[in-house]
């Protein structure tokens, strides 16, 4: 199986993002996943420091429980099972059949640069 990667991007042009990943899609061989937010605000207003440490705990690590993630990142389960839930719908963390999560990605790079207006 091939290692999945992820590029998260800031572009407000989404239109735009969409047929970049159309186009990616249709290559030959595996050019990665692209997660696009249209704005910096939108970004870090889903993931904040704690999601990422979530995302951090899962990577590589195969399938986990969130108990077990929460045990591991040192936060309250409630908490954690909202954030999974967060991560899941942005696609940065996958439920599996067991009731479990997991981060399919083996690396991630964020794409981000901000102008001047």
């Amino acid at each position: 199986m091939t290692e999945r990667f992820l590029t998260i991007t800031l572009q407000p042009d989404w239109k735009g993002a969409l047929r970049a990943a159309g186009k990616a899609a249709t290559a030959a061989t595996y050019q990665g996943e692209v997660l696009n937010f249209e704005s910096p605000g939108h970004f870090f207003g889903q993931l904040s420091e704690k999601r990422w440490e979530i995302v951090r705990a899962a990577q590589g690590k195969g399938e986990l429980s969130v108990r077990e993630l929460a045990r591991v990142v040192g936060r309250d389960v409630k908490r954690v099972h909202e954030d999974v839930g967060i991560l899941a719908e942005l696609g940065l963390l996958e439920r599996t059949e067991g009731g479990g999560v997991l981060c399919p990605y083996m690396s991630m790079h964020i794409d981000m640069y901000l102008k001047a207006a």
